[in-house]
């Protein structure tokens, strides 16, 4: 039982940080343009030596 008083505010802290880490993310708009990225992997841009 007493661990309970340590891991809930653990637990409430990290949290936190986890929603403060994703309203961070979506402020500075990391998730905006979530295709392109995808897409790139395709496109090969090497120049080739011929």
């Amino acid at each position: 039982m007493t661990i309970l008083y340590i891991m809930i505010p653990v637990a409430i802290i990290l949290a936190s940080f986890f929603v403060y880490i994703f309203l961070w993310a979506v402020k500075n708009e990391q998730f905006d343009d979530l295709e392109t990225p995808a897409h790139k992997i395709l496109i090969d841009d090497w120049k080739r030596k011929s």
